[in-house]
């Protein structure tokens, strides 16, 4: 079953690690890919030093003040395209980005894998745009979720680089 928008206009931090476990499908030229996803971090507001709206709203994080349930992707190093689902209500920053899943792992690997750029920026997520996430009834436990500091963001200094906002299912099925 598709997940409903309301599902996205939640707590950042619950909307991650409920993510785990949930399918991200993917139909582009005729065919249709499902992953589960298995590893996601959390970006929440304008304090958050590591998350793209410290420093306000931009052309480029402008999706992230959106309400939730649209996807928000952006370039990084000149070279890759990174997916993250908006969490929250609209004029609040916020988004989840979706690190791995039982496939792919590592968030370029899983972009370049799907076929995924800026063409599916601010779209909702759902069957129209190509890109959705599905609920197939898989019941991750919270003794099977790990957290951890997100990755790659020590210039965000200790505070904020140090938050366990990473989450991963310790053995994906």
């Amino acid at each position: 079953m598709k997940l409903a928008k309301a599902f996205f206009i939640r707590p950042t931090l619950t909307v991650a690690k409920e993510l785990l476990g949930k399918y991200l499908v993917r139909r582009n030229g005729g065919k249709s890919i499902s992953l589960m996803i298995t590893e996601v971090e959390a970006y929440i507001g304008l304090k958050d030093k590591a998350c793209h709206a410290s420093c306000g709203k931009t052309e480029r994080n402008k999706i992230m003040f959106e309400e939730g349930g649209r996807w928000y992707v952006y370039f990084t190093y000149g070279m890759h395209w990174m997916l993250n689902i908006v969490t929250g209500f609209k004029e609040y920053p916020a988004a989840v980005l979706i690190r791995g899943t039982d496939k792919v792992s590592g968030p370029a690997r899983l972009t370049k894998y799907l076929k995924i750029d800026k063409r599916l920026n601010g779209l909702l997520a759902d069957k129209k745009s190509g890109l959705w996430v599905e609920d197939r009834g898989c019941k991750i436990k919270s003794s099977e979720i790990l957290k951890t500091p997100r990755i790659g963001v020590d210039y965000a200094g200790s505070v904020w680089a140090k938050k366990l906002w990473r989450f991963y299912i310790k053995s994906p099925r």
